[in-house]
């Protein structure tokens, strides 16, 4: 373990329950993020941390990244592979309880802390960094360096879970050759983005849109609201979330529980369109109230002591793993993604597939109790309909909400290796 990991992991016991509260606590919440840069080494997870068949360890030199990888099945040569591709606030970890079930049934399985997550380094934590090394090609790029690096000229699938979804998505569009088979969980993907047809003879038009109003709209509700993935955009988000009151293990306890079937709040449906008396209908941690940042939002809906105690699917044991890693770097590197997003940045590369489909294999996962499958009107049916055009199932599992890997891990494995058996 380097100077800055043990350090860090001391000075962050407070925020993970294993220390008194008092002035230490104050000052580990008040402590930089460690860096993140490419001179930074940090050590594999301790043995204890993963189930028995799954190691951390690290790839080098990938796309300008130290990449920390969870690895299970690597003990035989020239298996098929499969990359796991998580989202936020997550880690490669999120996929733990698969993993082995996947290697049991004669996979290489390679689950990397994406750009701007985790042990992985060689990135900015930083908000005011250049946003351009999270743009959605470039982490394709990571991915497909990755594959390479283990020496796969393909993999058997790429499957990425919420903002893994679209980016597994893109590595399939790009690199059909390389990603023959695609599942994305939680996030539909709508497809790729259009570009005027047949306007050649058309007047100048304005080309502002709904996206540029429908959240002063939002604001002007009577209750009013804004969408968490603009909040994600601002400067105060990280600090909000990473120096919570309730601190940074009862806050990712929070956030967790709301989202999960766990919460009895989550009945999602479809929504009519994308409007703000629509967008409206959803929990506050996709439509926030505008007065709040998440931490307070998820406050709100803390699970009682009792109901931790018992809960299986994310044990306290397991929820310190996130909060030591996030304690660590802060939420920033995630929220890079989204603000990279909002930017503009890598438009034009992302529109040169305008109007390319997924041609591949593919499938989607999603919990009965996850609102991400209606956040977006619209996505759900074009990915069915028109962004994929082999799609073999779409699969809501009942007792899940948006964790689905974690929250039912034995069904997500069963429904991917039928996928996976199907590809002949």
């Amino acid at each position: 373990m380097n100077k800055y990991s043990r350090r860090y992991i001391m000075l962050a016991l407070p925020s993970l329950g294993l220390a008194s509260l008092g002035a230490s606590s104050v000052a580990a919440r008040r402590m930089p993020a460690q860096p993140t840069g490419p001179d930074i080494e940090l050590a594999p997870y301790p043995s204890e941390w993963l189930p028995d068949g799954v190691r951390s360890r690290f790839v080098e030199n990938i796309n300008g990244l130290r990449v920390h990888v969870l690895e299970a099945g690597y003990e035989t040569p020239n298996r098929p592979a499969l990359l796991l591709l998580h989202g936020f606030p997550e880690l490669a970890y999120s996929w733990r309880n698969v993993m082995v079930s996947l290697a049991e049934s004669g996979y290489h399985v390679i689950a990397p802390d994406v750009r701007g997550y985790g042990r992985t380094t060689g990135w900015s934590s930083v908000y005011d960094t250049d946003l351009s090394p999270f743009r959605r090609l470039n982490k394709v790029r990571d991915a497909l360096g990755l594959v390479l690096a283990f020496g796969y000229g393909s993999v058997a699938a790429v499957i990425g879970h919420d903002a893994g979804s679209p980016l597994a998505a893109w590595c399939a569009v790009i690199r059909p050759d390389i990603f023959p088979a695609v599942v994305m969980m939680s996030a539909p993907f709508g497809g790729t983005p259009g570009l005027p047809f047949g306007t050649a003879n058309d007047s100048p038009q304005s080309t502002v849109t709904d996206r540029q109003n429908i959240y002063d709209d939002l604001a002007a509700l009577p209750r009013p609201r804004k969408h968490y993935q603009r909040y994600y955009t601002t400067r105060g988000a990280n600090e909000n979330m990473w120096h919570s009151r309730q601190g940074i293990h009862n806050f990712l306890r929070g956030y967790y529980h709301f989202k999960s079937a766990d919460w009895e709040g989550n009945k999602p449906y479809r929504l009519a369109a994308r409007t703000a008396q629509e967008w409206a209908k959803m929990p506050t941690y996709y439509i926030m109230q505008l007065s709040q940042g998440m931490a307070e939002t998820v406050a709100e809906v803390m699970p009682p002591a009792g109901d931790i105690a018992v809960n299986t699917w994310l044990p306290d044991s397991a929820l310190r793993v996130y909060a030591e890693e996030y304690g660590r770097t802060s939420f920033q590197g995630g929220l890079n993604g989204y603000r990279m997003s909002r930017s503009g940045i890598g438009v034009e590369e992302v529109e040169l597939y305008s109007g390319r489909t997924i041609d591949q294999p593919s499938m989607f996962i999603s919990g009965t109790s996850d609102w991400g499958t209606y956040q977006s009107p619209g996505s759900f049916e074009r990915m069915q309909k028109i962004a994929c055009t082999d799609m073999r199932a779409v699969h809501l599992v009942d007792g899940a909400g948006h964790w689905v890997q974690q929250e039912q891990s034995e069904t997500t494995s069963d429904l991917l290796l039928e996928f996976l058996g199907g590809l002949g």
